[in-house]
């Protein structure tokens, strides 16, 4: 007779709304492979910012999911329908403890997609299960070990890295690491200026506003800013579940570059997050053209690793290449554009780029 896990695993996925179930964190953090980015807070933010429909697939098991593949339907007159392993996140792995599992996960997230005339299906992760097919592209994850402990993590840092630190020390400026909305709203003037100097529009504040009221005021996350006499001038924030602190977004005032506020709100954060007892605090992804963020991560003595993002194209049937980097061009008109100008424009745009 099979076992009550047995039976489970060999049961269809469900199609299941995670917002609306109020067990889904305490499942989620009893299953092997889970992230923040699989909660259902992350789920709600993106989707009341951005009206996306939650299509998550899973099995569920008594006290935990035995598989689960996180989707969210972007419906867009402009980029068209599809179905995305999650929007605006780094990684997703889908769950599965084994190659069975997941081609279960993802034929039944083909047959939806076709069912609801998606134009492809993008899983952010996935490379365990999908290591023979093509990525669409790849980014590097970067992930730190926070076990030695703060004296030994300091010594672990890279030379010219320790010294920034030293140098905000001694340039006096501030660190708070905080969950208030004004942080929030600190951080996201930087944001835009930050946004504006990469050549990309800001996302809506209304994005952030829910971050803060669906992750940060719920102990999911936080905020970490520095000042200089009594200015904010850096700040990042930082996401929170189970072993791992995740870094998310950060901005800065690039004119007060040379103070190396940077440094000093990132190792601060390393220092609490060790002492709060974390095992892992990662820094997000990383294009591999940008060698300098790159190093900046290195330096720190977080371990590189590739993430791998996957296209499967629903009217040809095939895995896809798709860079998704914006046009020079557009770079370069955004960065002249006025703030307010841009912050219109991300309000317009970022719900069709998930």
């Amino acid at each position: 007779m099979l076992s009550n896990r047995s039976r489970d695993i060999m049961r269809e996925p469900a199609l299941i709304n995670p917002v609306e179930q109020e067990d889904w964190n305490n499942l989620l953090i009893s299953t092997p492979g889970y992230s923040f980015f699989h909660t259902s807070n992350w789920a709600e933010v993106l989707r009341k910012s951005y009206s996306y429909k939650p299509v998550y697939l899973s099995v569920r098991e008594q006290n935990q999911f035995a598989s689960l593949l996180p989707m969210m339907e972007v419906d867009s007159i402009l980029t068209g329908k599809k179905g995305v392993c999650l929007p605006f996140t780094d990684m997703c792995e889908p769950i599965a403890e084994n190659a069975q599992q997941f081609q279960k996960l993802f034929d039944q997230a083909v047959a939806l997609g076709r069912k609801r005339k998606w134009k492809y299906l993008a899983i952010r992760g996935g490379e365990k299960y999908l290591s023979a097919e093509k990525p669409a592209e790849f980014f590097y994850g970067h992930k730190l070990d926070l076990a030695p402990g703060q004296q030994q993590l300091f010594l672990n840092l890279r030379d010219s890295t320790q010294r920034n630190i030293k140098k905000a020390q001694k340039e006096n400026i501030s660190v708070t690491i905080s969950t208030s909305p004004q942080s929030m709203k600190d951080f996201y003037r930087l944001n835009t200026q930050t946004r504006r100097e990469h050549g990309l529009p800001p996302q809506p504040f209304h994005f952030f506003r829910n971050l803060h009221d669906l992750v940060i005021k719920k102990d999911l996350g936080f905020i970490v800013t520095a000042s200089a006499n009594n200015v904010v001038i850096a700040a990042n924030v930082y996401f929170k579940f189970g072993h791992e602190v995740i870094y998310k977004y950060g901005a800065s005032d690039k004119k007060f570059q040379h103070l190396r506020a940077n440094n000093l709100v990132m190792w601060e954060t390393i220092k609490w997050s060790a002492d709060q007892g974390f095992a892992k605090l990662c820094f997000g992804r990383t294009e591999p053209e940008n060698k300098g963020l790159m190093q900046f991560k290195a330096g720190w003595g977080a371990k590189a690793y590739k993430i791998y993002y996957y296209r499967y194209d629903l009217q040809k049937n095939v895995f896809t290449a798709n860079p998704s980097d914006i046009n020079p061009l557009l770079k370069k008109i955004f960065s002249r554009l006025p703030i307010p100008v841009l912050r219109m424009l991300g309000r317009i745009l970022y719900r069709h780029m998930g």
